[in-house]
């Protein structure tokens, strides 16, 4: 069957049209399979960038944490020597009130001793000489006028009664001052070794001492009453002097918060109309107690008390409620260095706002190798 002209004319057209759409669908095709191939590119350059991008930020999170962890080691460094700072000021500060207590002592003892160890001499002497008076007046009972009007002038009869009196109470005085200097060289330890078997109570009392001036009546208060409600405790082995030191700190604070609730009292009953309110009596109560292989020292006092936000904070270094220049913060930290890490001890604190505060400290009987300097 032959074509026409014009069907094979049409035939040929749409060849070529079949021709060149194919032509078109491989160039397309081809694009496409470049179009795929950049966007695989693309998508794995962005893979690469966003994971070149996290490994920045993990450089930069570990970075910023190193530098953080930096800056957190320079600060407790500051406050460490910081601390240390304090304890050389404050250890040096004990240490020259030990040798000024100790070298006081020394020195009073001496001439108090001379004075005590003559008293007895001097009684011996004034007896006998009233008794050869005494024998002399039997002797002699009308004598001659001059003598008459001496033992007048002089009231004999009451210088005789007087003298006894007299000498009595000088040898309580020399007594009295030779306690105070065996107080201040217990309180002071400068001759015994550092560390040792001795009597708490004994520091106690010599702590007492150094602080009598603080305890007697001012005049805008009475005198602050010391309670004492002690057991029978054994030798205990401890840094006496540095125990002492937390005793002597302790009742500072506990003196320091007495006076301070006084003075509040004494503005609440100034504000008041009455103008009657009555006063609590100041007073600190002191108790020791023993177990198996501790003691316990309790200090009480009836003051302002201590508030729960000053209460979880109060061992810390260099924090103080006090006025600057009143308190370094030291002291209560260095107490619990004392009691905790040199005689493996413990220290609390219990207190209420408005209710006073008792600290109660607990020390081995016997040191053990772990606390030894």
């Amino acid at each position: 069957m032959s074509l026409s002209p014009h069907n094979s004319q049409s035939a040929i057209q749409q060849l070529l049209t079949i021709q060149q759409l194919k032509k078109e669908n491989r160039i397309l095709h081809k694009k496409l399979e470049r179009a795929e191939a950049n966007s695989l590119q693309l998508e794995e350059t962005t893979h690469k960038k966003e994971a070149l991008l996290r490994q920045v930020i993990d450089e930069f999170k570990e970075s910023q944490t190193a530098l953080k962890q930096q800056s957190h080691e320079l600060e407790q460094t500051c406050v460490d020597l910081k601390y240390a700072q304090a304890q050389l000021i404050q250890a040096e500060k004990m240490s020259g009130l030990g040798q000024l207590v100790a070298g006081i002592a020394h020195e009073i003892n001496n001439p108090v001793n001379f004075i005590h160890g003559n008293l007895s001499h001097l009684e011996d002497y004034i007896y006998s000489l009233i008794k050869f008076l005494s024998l002399y007046e039997t002797q002699y009972p009308d004598p001659g006028a001059d003598i008459q009007q001496q033992a007048e002038e002089m009231d004999i009869g009451f210088v005789k009664e007087d003298l006894e009196k007299i000498l009595s109470s000088m040898k309580i005085g020399t007594e009295r001052i030779r306690e105070i200097v065996l107080s201040l060289r217990n309180f002071s330890r400068m001759d015994e070794a550092e560390r040792k078997f001795v009597d708490i109570h004994e520091g106690i009392e010599s702590t007492l001492l150094i602080l009598q001036h603080r305890l007697k009546a001012q005049h805008n208060r009475d005198a602050i009453a010391i309670v004492r409600d002690f057991d029978d405790l054994p030798p205990v082995e401890c840094f006496a002097g540095q125990l002492n030191q937390v005793i002597m700190n302790i009742l500072s604070n506990a003196i320091d918060a007495i006076e301070t609730s006084l003075r509040n009292g004494a503005l609440e009953q100034g504000a008041s109309e009455q103008g009657a309110l009555e006063q609590k009596e100041p007073q600190i109560t002191l108790q020791t107690r023993t177990s198996t292989d501790s003691v316990t020292i309790s200090i009480a006092d009836n003051g302002t008390g201590i508030p729960q936000t000053v209460r979880e904070r109060i061992f810390e270094p260099f924090f103080t409620t006090k006025a600057v220049g009143k308190g370094t913060g030291m002291g209560m930290a260095i107490s619990y260095q004392i009691i905790v890490e040199k005689h493996a001890g413990k220290i609390e604190c219990f207190s209420e706002q408005g209710a006073g505060t008792q600290f109660v400290i607990t020390i081995p009987i016997q040191l053990i190798s772990e606390s030894q300097p």
